[in-house]
């Protein structure tokens, strides 16, 4: 069962150099999920796609309204906006490094 706490706001980076960031409350199966094309539509056609930096411990709520403002910095800022930085990352996640937000 997820507690509260338990959700993941997270930035990969899409093949095509994109960014897409999104909130997950299990980040190594969401990632999975992205880079079998079950992830969100954007990162479907533009996979594989890398992580490339997240923070956890929130609850839904506080990781929807970090995303929003995640999604509103100018792309050379949202992973220092975010606060934490993953280079690279091992966690059971297959994929190259490259950069959608939603921007």
């Amino acid at each position: 069962m997820t507690r509260m706490v338990d959700w993941t706001v997270y930035i990969v980076a899409c093949r095509d150099g994109t960014l897409y960031t999104g909130v997950t409350n299990d980040l190594t199966k969401r990632l999975n999920a992205h880079n079998r094309g079950c992830g969100a539509k954007y990162t479907k056609t533009r996979l594989p796609v890398s992580l490339l930096a997240f923070r956890d411990g929130f609850t839904k709520s506080q990781a929807l309204q970090l995303e929003y403002k995640v999604k509103q910095q100018r792309r050379e800022n949202k992973a220092k906006f975010l606060g934490i930085f993953v280079f690279p990352c091992d966690i059971g996640v297959k994929g190259n490094d490259h950069e959608h937000d939603n921007q």
